[in-house]
């Protein structure tokens, strides 16, 4: 809240209440060596001084034109139609926490329904549920429904994963006991499919694929999803929802579970989020799906209405014996991404993914001609690639920043042997002019 509405009268009726001489008492469970006498901190400001002191700050800000970043890696800039923020800045939207008792915001069930909806028709598949944190958690989360559902002990993961999903999921199977086992892209960028069988065994409860995967290349689905059958094993499809305009939804390659970021549906980056996560699964899994379910229905009088459902799962009901830990959803952030695909459709989708696409080669092209230059797979990619540079990467980083281009994510410091490497993210924003610049910096 912004504001503290108590009284030190106040405060001293409730210390009163608790039998408390004053707010340290409060703290006195906690250990001595945990608790602070105090906090170093500069002398106070009024709030005239501190907005000012703020807004200075604000200032040595490095300002980039969405038009000249090129960074990508899970969180893209893409445009975001004005329709997106007017939905969701209503207060209805907005001040409403995740309902627990349905009949009081319909409206959000509502929108949380159509969420789920449009996931499913996206991915190809039976169920989705009403939103998870972000990509990353869904991920985590979709590994732990296929080790719970097959009651196998290792997951393999088929090529090149995003780095900080590897490292959300290390987490998870460190608490939750399961082997990760590692196959790693050969040398066009995609997974090496025999190498991929070898690693498949009877103990194997699920192959997770990123398509297209974090170097930007796009894999073959189909042989992957038919090793991870035949061993008896899950797939798992971690997908970007605009590639989908293009490319096959996970359940025509046979996919068990798919996950994702729904950041590009609208949502800007924000420093970090909040973004929003999303998961979709057969319905042979239903009932391991972690989180909300919104579910139709009818009342006693033929109308229909919107309710939560199976949430015998969730840990606020069955506690230790729940399906997962999570039980809320980024409501606000669903609701943004339902507003987007909403008002984009699947054609809307289709042209984006197009036009992407489309001015990733033509950049791509125009590298590789540049000495010192080149691809760093041979692999074919959408709108994220690969690029080896003559220098240091992040020095070639620093370089275009100085000049107002943010030409891609240095890829050192997720592996030291693409220390000279970019992965350069392509969008609608990027527009040719954009494309230009970048290589006339460049030059």
């Amino acid at each position: 809240m912004t504001y503290l509405p108590n009284a030190d009268a106040e405060r001293a009726e409730m210390l009163k209440a608790l039998e408390l001489d004053s707010t340290e008492g409060l703290f006195k469970h906690l250990p001595a060596a945990l608790r602070l006498d105090r906090i170093e901190l500069p002398e106070p400001l009024s709030e005239v001084e501190l907005v000012q002191y703020f807004r200075e700050l604000g200032r040595l800000n490095t300002r980039i034109a969405p038009s000249h970043s090129f960074l990508g890696a899970g969180a893209s800039r893409r445009f975001s139609p004005a329709i997106v923020n007017q939905v969701i800045s209503r207060p209805d939207f907005y001040t409403t926490y995740t309902p627990y008792q349905a009949e009081a915001s319909q409206g959000t069930l509502q929108a949380t329904y159509e969420f789920q909806t449009m996931i499913t028709l996206l991915t190809g598949l039976d169920v989705a549920n009403a939103s998870l944190y972000d990509g990353a958690t869904a991920l985590a989360e979709a590994t732990a429904m296929a080790v719970a559902h097959t009651s196998r002990q290792n997951v393999v993961v088929a090529g090149a994963l995003h780095p900080e999903y590897a490292q959300v999921l290390q987490t998870y199977s460190n608490a939750q006991q399961y082997e990760i086992i590692r196959v790693v892209p050969g040398v066009d960028g995609r997974v090496d499919t025999a190498k991929l069988e070898q690693a498949v065994s009877a103990s194997t409860a699920a192959v997770i694929l990123q398509q297209p995967n974090f170097f930007g290349v796009m894999e073959e689905p189909q042989p992957i999803s038919d090793i991870a059958h035949r061993a008896g094993a899950l797939l798992i499809a971690c997908v970007d929802p605009i590639s989908l305009g293009m490319l096959a939804a996970p359940g025509e390659y046979g996919a068990d579970l798919a996950v994702g970021d729904g950041q590009p549906l609208g949502i800007p980056l924000s420093f970090g989020g909040p973004y929003v996560g999303f998961i979709a699964c057969t319905e042979a899994l239903m009932r391991r799906m972690p989180g909300r379910l919104v579910g139709a229905t009818v009342d006693a009088q033929g109308r229909r209405g919107y309710v939560l459902t199976l949430q015998a799962r969730e840990q606020h009901i069955r506690r230790e014996h729940a399906t997962s830990n999570i039980t809320t959803n980024h409501a606000l952030m669903a609701i943004a991404a339902t507003v987007y695909l909403a008002h984009m459709g699947g054609d809307g989708l289709k042209q984006l993914a197009e036009l992407s696409a489309q001015r990733a080669h033509h950049l791509a092209a125009q590298l590789v001609e540049r000495k010192g230059y080149r691809l760093a797979f041979d692999g074919p990619f959408l709108w994220e690639f690969v690029v080896h540079t003559p220098y240091p990467a992040e020095q070639t980083q620093a370089f275009m920043l100085e000049r107002g281009v943010l030409p891609g994510l240095p890829l050192g410091r997720f592996f030291p042997e693409l220390s000279d490497a970019l992965l350069v993210s392509t969008t609608e924003l990027n527009q040719p002019r954009a494309i230009e610049r970048y290589l006339e910096v460049l030059a």
